[in-house]
């Protein structure tokens, strides 16, 4: 098999296309979740915390030449993901998870069988 159709095989294995979808979509994920937090958490429920710190912005945050803002956002952004990410893992889980059968009821034979005891006990 030449160079080219290995490639070609491996690149369409169904693992490598839902990795790069996977990829993509964590990508978009990542952009929602920082617009979430810099223009809706920050401003909302920061505000009085930075006005008090004196800076309007989070990322203006600073301890001499530390720019901890910055890294204040980045841990509310991991704590927002990890959130979400437990919520669909575990919805995916409930969703994955087979339902539980009832429980059979006796088989022809054991029933069969039954009768039979039953039938000799008398």
């Amino acid at each position: 098999m030449s160079l080219i159709k290995e490639f070609k095989a491996f690149l369409f294995k169904g693992n490598v296309v839902d990795l790069a979808v996977a990829v993509i979509i964590g990508a978009a994920f990542g952009a929602i979740v920082s617009s979430l937090v810099d223009d809706i958490i920050t401003p909302l429920l920061l505000a009085p915390a930075l006005k008090a710190a004196g800076a309007e912005d989070i990322s203006k945050l600073t301890w001499g030449a530390v720019k901890y803002g910055n890294f204040l956002a980045s841990i509310i952004k991991f704590v927002v993901i990890g959130a979400v990410l437990f919520g669909v893992v575990k919805a995916a889980a409930k969703a994955m998870k087979p339902e539980e059968a009832a429980p059979a009821g006796p088989s022809s034979t054991d029933v069969l069988l039954t009768e039979i005891r039953d039938a000799l006990k008398k």
